[in-house]
């Protein structure tokens, strides 16, 4: 398939995470970071995402407002990625914006590397909370999610996506949502319970 050329300045960066779920146990596979972008893709004016892998990231480092320009191809499984387009080559800074004057929340600064996000932890992050204010902080993440629902039939599986914090735990903005369920064999069904965010992030303090 023949790249597709983008420029435009970003709206956010997050990282960029794909999760697998089999009843009461998951596992994350650290892609790299999806960025938002307002600008112009395959000649047409519009907001898209695109993902970058860890490399690039860490070379140029960016942030919310820089401009950018690059490569791209459409991701071959929407399930899978959190991102519309992926495999970006050529990638340039055209511009960088200025160090934001912004009291965080949102924290809209470089994000840091993966291994920082994989020792933190997450918690989950209702979806209306993600899409209404924390859609533009480094430390959110809308992840796909690929859920096995019997381990004796693995290509039976279904797909959503779910978003989650990585933030502060004392973020005035933050707010949890429901316990998420998981199918399992036989219409059982696994609810998460909130020991779990609190297990995963018990390492951290209030204001980490």
């Amino acid at each position: 398939m023949d790249k597709l050329n983008f420029i435009g300045n970003i709206i956010s960066i997050q990282p960029r995470i794909r999760m697998v779920r089999s009843f009461d146990e998951l596992s994350h596979s650290y892609l790299g970071y999806a960025i938002k972008i307002n600008g112009i893709i395959d000649d047409r004016e519009r907001e898209f995402s695109i993902g970058i892998g860890k490399a690039a990231n860490e070379k140029h480092r960016l942030k919310v407002n820089d401009e950018i320009s690059g490569e791209c191809t459409p991701v071959a499984d929407e399930r899978l990625e959190p991102v519309e387009f992926y495999k970006v080559t050529k990638l340039k800074k055209l511009s960088e914006a200025p160090d934001s004057l912004q009291t965080p929340p949102p924290w809209i600064s470089v994000p840091p590397d993966l291994e920082t996000y994989r020792a933190r932890g997450h918690r989950r992050l209702a979806a209306r909370t993600y899409d209404l204010k924390c859609s533009t902080c480094i430390w959110g993440c809308r992840m796909p999610v690929e859920i096995i629902i019997d381990n004796w039939n693995p290509g039976k599986k279904k797909y959503r996506f779910e978003t989650f914090c990585y933030g502060p735990l004392n973020c005035k903005l933050y707010a949890a949502g429901p316990n998420r369920k998981v199918e399992g064999r036989n219409r059982m069904v696994y609810i998460e319970e909130d020991w779990v965010d609190q297990d995963m992030t018990s390492h951290r303090g209030l204001d980490e």
